[in-house]
């Protein structure tokens, strides 16, 4: 498999955000959203054997383990190593687009759906049907730049009626929405979202990697 990069620190995003974790980011994507922050997942990283990544996770120590990318879909083995962790004990999180059906993942694990909003440019990639099986315990997050992007998320949720079955979580670009105004238009059409910031960015700022 191949990763990018493994390492303790806390949830940054999410409905789990600030919770400690071990986060396993592997290496590639098939995707080119104009506002992503781990671009540098895109390529390099190492090949690492199920057997060391779980070696590492173990050294580290923490009880909830996400996995991220890049796209950690893209890994062939990622099925095995969700279904390794879960039965090592762990509670195991998954981070990926809406491009990528989850059908082989492990019942245990944690979905964190990130649809693409017009404004990523890859809106046409995504694939609805990944939404139909989402839980309480998972969520779907909408990524957006601005408030074309929040009335386009907005009328989605109230179409599919997410709210009522899983998390829905708002997360403005860091430095390019003022999350004041995310939260001044959730308030208004009182939209049954949580917003959803980056919280990683805000203890350590918006370049620091593994963190």
């Amino acid at each position: 498999m191949r990763i990018s990069e493994i390492y303790a620190s806390i949830q940054g995003e999410t409905q789990y955000a600030g919770m400690p974790c071990t986060l396993v980011r592997t290496t590639g994507c098939d995707l080119r959203c104009v506002y992503c922050d781990t671009t540098y997942a895109f390529v390099g990283g190492r090949d690492m054997s199920l057997e060391e990544i779980l070696a590492e996770v173990k050294r580290l120590d923490l009880p909830f383990v996400l996995l991220t990318g890049g796209e950690p879909m893209l890994q062939t083995e990622m099925p095995v190593l969700a279904r390794r962790l879960l039965s090592a004990g762990y509670r195991v999180a998954i981070e990926t687009s809406g491009a990528h059906l989850l059908d082989s993942l492990p019942a245990g694990v944690l979905r964190i759906v990130d649809v693409k909003t017009p404004s990523s440019g890859e809106s046409l990639r995504m694939q609805w049907s990944v939404l139909e099986g989402l839980r309480p315990c998972d969520a779907v997050k909408f990524v957006l730049s601005d408030e074309s992007d929040y009335h386009w998320s907005a009328d989605h949720v109230s179409r599919l009626g997410l709210a009522a079955r899983t998390e829905v979580l708002f997360s403005p670009v860091y430095g390019q929405l003022d999350p004041r105004d995310l939260v001044s238009w959730i308030v208004r059409d009182r939209l049954p979202v949580r917003v959803n910031l980056q919280l990683h960015k805000y203890v350590w700022g918006a370049s620091t990697r593994g963190v």
